[in-house]
Order: C-alpha cells, then sequence, then structure tokens
C-alpha cells in the first residue's frame, strides 16, 4: 500500500470549485473519448447517507488500455476499463477505483476542500493521523504536464479569464492570490502482488498525480464556461455530456465487456 496526500490549490473559492468541478469532470471525460480512452456513465443518481447527508452517487467504466505502460499492456486485456464509484458529499468525497481483471488492485480517494492555501496540516487526522504519508503540493501553474496534454490556452501561466480577471497566475502565486482554496486529496494505492507491488503503485501514483494536474489546469482554464451557472444548469449540462460520451464508448467497446467479464473470471 502506497499512501500519499495531494494538495492542490485553485485560485477560486470553494462555493465557486463546486460548480467547476462538476464542469470540468464532464467535458474532460467527452474529450477523453474522442482519443478512445472513454468514460462510460452507468449510474449518476441521488444519495443519502445517514453520517454525510444527501449526496450524488457516481459509477462509471474508466477505459484505459492506451494509458498503460507496455509492461502492463502485455497482461491484460485488449480493451481494459477500471470501476470509479464516487460519492460525492461536497465539500467531502469519496472516490474507489477497481478491476475484476485484477481483484488485488484498488485506489482509494478521500477529498476534502477548505478556502485556504493548502496550509492545514491535521485536515485527515481522523482518516490517516498515525498512517505514515508523504505530502505533494501541485502547481497547476508551474508544474509541468506531460507534452501531448500541453494546449497553451489550458495554461494558467497564460490564460486570464474575462468574468473574474483572474489568471496569468506566475510562481508563488499561491502566497499573494485572493481568492485562493485548496482541494486536499487523501489516496490510497493497493496492488498486493509479489514483486509488481511497488512499480505498479509507484506507476499509479504518477498517473494520479497527472491527471490531477491536468484537471485542475482545465477547471481553471474553461472558468468563463462555467463561472455564471447555477448547480441546475450544470448538473443539465452534466447529463448531456454523459448521453454523448456513453454514445461513443459504448459504439467503442460494448461487444467486448462480456468478453472481459468472462476473461476475469476465469483468471481469478
Amino acid at each position: 500500500m502506497l499512501l500519499k496526500e495531494y494538495r492542490i490549490c485553485m485560485p477560486l473559492t470553494v462555493d465557486e470549485y463546486k460548480i467547476g468541478q462538476l464542469y470540468m469532470i464532464s467535458k474532460h471525460s467527452h474529450e477523453q473519448s474522442d482519443r478512445g480512452e472513454g468514460v462510460e456513465v452507468v449510474q449518476n443518481e441521488p444519495f443519502e447517507d445517514p453520517h454525510h447527508g444527501n449526496g450524488q452517487f457516481t459509477e462509471k467504466r474508466v477505459y484505459l488500455n492506451s494509458k498503460l505502460p507496455s509492461w502492463a499492456r502485455a497482461v491484460v486485456p485488449k480493451i481494459f476499463y477500471v470501476t470509479e464509484k464516487a460519492w460525492n458529499y461536497y465539500p467531502y468525497t469519496i472516490t474507489e477505483y477497481t478491476c475484476s481483471f485484477l481483484p488485488k488492485f484498488s485506489i482509494h480517494i478521500e477529498t476534502k476542500y477548505e478556502d485556504n492555501k493548502g496550509s492545514n496540516d491535521s485536515i485527515f487526522d481522523n482518516e490517516a493521523k498515525d498512517l505514515e504519508r508523504e505530502v505533494c503540493f501541485i502547481d497547476i501553474a508551474c508544474d509541468e504536464i506531460p507534452e501531448r496534454y500541453y494546449k497553451e490556452s489550458e495554461d494558467p501561466k497564460h490564460f486570464k479569464s474575462e468574468k473574474t480577471g483572474r489568471g496569468q497566475l506566475r510562481e508563488g502565486w499561491r502566497d499573494s492570490h485572493q481568492p485562493i482554496m485548496c482541494s486536499y486529496k487523501l489516496v490510497t494505492v493497493k496492488f498486493e502482488v509479489w514483486g509488481l507491488q511497488t512499480r505498479v503503485e509507484q506507476f499509479v501514483h504518477k498517473v494520479v498525480r497527472d491527471i490531477l494536474l491536468i484537471g485542475h489546469r482545465q477547471a481553471f482554464a474553461w472558468v468563463d464556461e462555467w463561472y455564471d451557472m447555477t448547480m441546475d444548469d450544470v448538473r443539465e449540462y452534466e447529463k448531456n455530456m454523459h448521453e454523448q460520451t456513453n454514445i461513443k464508448v459504448c459504439n467503442q467497446h460494448s461487444s467486448t465487456v462480456d468478453d472481459i467479464e468472462g476473461h476475469a473470471q476465469t483468471s481469478t
């Protein structure tokens, strides 16, 4: 098991980010499906928890074969997907990733959002007080992203919002920018297979970090698209994007899903 805590600051408030997060996830998932890395939405509905209250439950299939390293592609089915289950009780969320083909693999993410610059060192005291973990700050303006994902229009160093006036973030922006909020993510990766555990867990954390960096850059770069939306507006947008994305993904992958499940049961 490899545990890390990621802290991603944004030039937004927690209330603003609630809309931006939903918009970014929906638009990003739709864009990824164009590259054959689709996200199929299986379920998306209100959910009530006795402790956390009202929220939203979402289940997705995330097709990731092209993101796998060559040594992994050699041992998994040609069409490979991970199941994502998410419980959104904003400003607290839980996300879990599992794969029927790899029963000893899982990712567990707990997220909390606060209006500060990532300065709360005790935010996960109830969840992981005595667990050793590395704290990793992710800077949306200054950290490098994989070259294939770079777009100047989504670069916070160059982008300036017309609606908010925020943008063109420079080194050290987190120390002086207002407003500012932080997404705290406690990420646990497990791959309990002797000989591969360390390699796989480190690789998965690298992928997670890249996705967090890219997604949060996009959430800010698209701020003028979602800034005037209400929660009802963004839920309607989310529904439309899910429908369009599912059409693309199901056309590409649905004929092979039964084969994957059968292969997984045989392997297990």
